[in-house]
């Protein structure tokens, strides 16, 4: 049992990777990066060549770490799935060792339901709010700034709309409540959709209340690492118009198809390289 270990690994850049969109619990704090996973407070600190993980308990399997941060990916291999055409190249230099997490379904879902028309930091601050005063306290080192869990369903379906929307989370409030209730009642079941062709789960997930096909997308990547599943939002859809078809009118479906043929095996991954590109300029 140890509450310390540290992964030797090359090619993981830690903070582009926690700070690019996908999620939206962590928070740097002198040279280390905080935040939960699950039932666990953790923080991480990337040197080179390995990442450090402390724990507030003792931990004698560390598989959950491992399975959250995607170490075993061969990074190399995914680039090389890559069109080696003009835009990806530039993507790639400017995120050097931006990996894809792999989240829980549940925390993902309602992270994205929330993220509808916000910026990043707004989706941390509303996240942040909902845990404090719906998850259940977690243990952390001492001195620790205080952490809880990402509350469960069953909570969230309790809480009423106006308690929601003091969580600053405006017409999404209704949205999350109604799936939540859905979820913790047996009528939508997210472990079940690990299993299902992805248009098929991306069919299930269009059914909540809040979801298109942008969250979909979103959470069939994020959270069950399906590769075919590219999430078009305003940034993506900007990398696509100006850096495959410029000075042309390009409908949605057709950017759609274009992905779904051009990004190949490891579409999801290369759709993140380019909102990360987009987003902040080539600047990381």
């Amino acid at each position: 049992m140890e509450t310390t270990r540290t992964f030797a690994l090359r090619d993981y850049n830690l903070a582009t990777t926690l700070t690019c969109g996908q999620a939206f619990r962590w928070q740097q704090q002198d040279r280390w990066w905080t935040g939960v996973i699950g039932t666990r407070w953790v923080r991480l600190r990337s040197e080179s060549g390995s990442i450090t993980a402390e724990t507030a308990e003792p931990v004698a399997d560390w598989d959950w770490l491992t399975h959250y941060l995607q170490l075993h990916v061969d990074l190399g291999e995914v680039l090389r799935a890559f069109p080696n055409d003009e835009p990806m190249r530039a993507a790639v230099a400017a995120c050097r060792g931006l990996r894809l997490l792999r989240q829980d379904p549940w925390e993902c879902l309602a992270s994205f339901i929330l993220s509808s028309t916000k910026q990043i930091v707004q989706i941390r601050q509303i996240i942040t709010l909902l845990c404090e005063r719906y998850g259940e306290p977690l243990a952390v080192v001492p001195g620790g700034t205080r952490a809880s869990a990402f509350p469960a369903p069953a909570r969230l379906a309790r809480a009423t709309e106006a308690e929601l929307r003091a969580c600053k989370m405006g017409f999404r409030a209704p949205y999350l409540r109604t799936t939540a209730g859905l979820i913790a009642g047996g009528q939508c079941d997210l472990e079940r959709l690990r299993d299902l062709p992805v248009e098929v789960a991306r069919a299930e997930l269009i059914k909540l209340p809040g979801v298109g096909r942008k969250i979909a997308d979103c959470v069939l990547l994020f959270a069950y690492g399906s590769q075919s599943a590219f999430p078009v939002d305003v940034w993506v859809m900007k990398a696509l118009r100006q850096l495959y078809f410029p000075r042309r009118r390009v409908s949605l479906q057709r950017l759609h198809q274009f992905a779904a043929s051009h990004f190949g095996p490891s579409a999801g991954y290369a759709q993140q390289y380019l909102f990360h590109y987009m987003r902040t300029g080539g600047r990381t």
